[in-house]
């Protein structure tokens, strides 16, 4: 089979498409013929040498998650059969034309949806669902604050919370990505322009001094010390990505205060049976608001295999609205 690999380290350009061995299902395992994948963060970092694969994935071909039809079946697998659209996650080996994962690791995909619909789904609505509801609790009448709300995770929690019935405010360093993100259901009013990385102020103004119930912190680095400026008590800021960087200086006293709560979570890293889990989650609660179009996936750009170093790039420049799909 043909597949995206990582021959060594460096930028977009390294990245070759390849004959590899196809691999073939063991027990529990399905093999899925993948027609669509996506491009994520973790896929550039892995590919720079700062984001190894986790134990049982291939090393040097990226690829997160993915949409296809079942190919194959490996033994004891029950409820699936050969032909089945699914999609789903793994720990990598996305980028390629076929790619093994445990049978509870996919989930059916709705009719409505294409390959390339659905390769945008996994990742960024199992993302959002475990950050807003599994860690953060969100509830009906809180309000919830989305940094980078024009990202792919950003614009799959802005619809999980309105069909939660929270209130949402995004921010974004553009207004066209705010005006945009309107059409998935955040309302003028509720959408700020950072600048200088500062949107306390406009939060606490928006919310009449409450602030936020949650923040889905997707940037991290400096924007941390902004979402506790702007936390409700009692709030909860979970911290999902570190595009602004590693390091941040909060105010601890504020932490205190508020009796907030500040949680990390990363799901790459997790172990298989909570990555089964998660997607059960999808299957249960995300696709059947997919099936009826109360939410629906976001795709940026669509580039084929063979473009995964420019569809790399692409992601590298922050311009994106929504997510990036590699059509194999």
């Amino acid at each position: 089979m043909k597949a995206v690999v990582i021959p060594r380290f460096g930028g977009p350009e390294v990245l070759e498409l390849r004959e590899v061995p196809t691999p073939a299902p063991e027990r529990g395992e399905i093999r899925v013929r993948v027609r669509a994948t996506a491009v994520n963060r973790a896929d550039l970092l892995q590919r720079a040498g700062a984001y190894p694969a986790p134990p049982g994935a291939p090393k040097d071909i990226p690829g997160l998650e993915f949409a296809g039809e079942i190919d194959a079946l490996g033994s004891d697998v029950a409820d699936l059969e050969v032909g089945d659209r699914v999609m789903g996650l793994c720990g990598g080996g996305a980028y390629a034309e076929a790619v093994v994962v445990p049978a509870r690791a996919a989930a059916r995909i709705p009719a409505r949806l294409s390959f390339t619909e659905a390769a945008a789904v996994p990742e960024a609505f199992i993302t959002a669902w475990d950050a807003l509801v599994d860690q953060a609790s969100l509830a009906a009448g809180e309000t919830v604050l989305i940094p980078a709300v024009g990202s792919g995770v950003g614009l799959a929690a802005l619809q999980l919370a309105v069909a939660i019935g929270a209130r949402a405010i995004g921010t974004a360093r553009t207004a066209e990505k705010l005006d945009r993100a309107r059409a998935f259901g955040l309302v003028e009013g509720d959408d700020i322009v950072v600048s200088h990385g500062a949107f306390a102020p406009e939060v606490l103004r928006a919310t009449g001094g409450r602030g936020a119930d949650v923040v889905l912190e997707l940037v991290g680095g400096d924007y941390v010390a902004e979402d506790l400026a702007c936390l409700a008590e009692k709030g909860r800021i979970v911290l999902v990505g570190l595009m602004a960087g590693h390091r941040a200086e909060v105010d601890l006293g504020q932490l205190l205060r508020k009796r907030a709560h500040l949680i990390g979570t990363m799901l790459r890293s997790r172990p298989v049976e909570e990555k089964i889990a998660a997607v059960r989650k999808l299957e249960r609660h995300v696709v059947p608001l997919l099936a009826r179009g109360a939410v629906k996936p976001v795709v940026d750009r669509t580039f084929p295999l063979a473009k995964a170093g420019e569809a790399h790039a692409h992601m590298a420049t922050n311009s994106t609205f929504g997510k990036i799909v590699l059509a194999v």
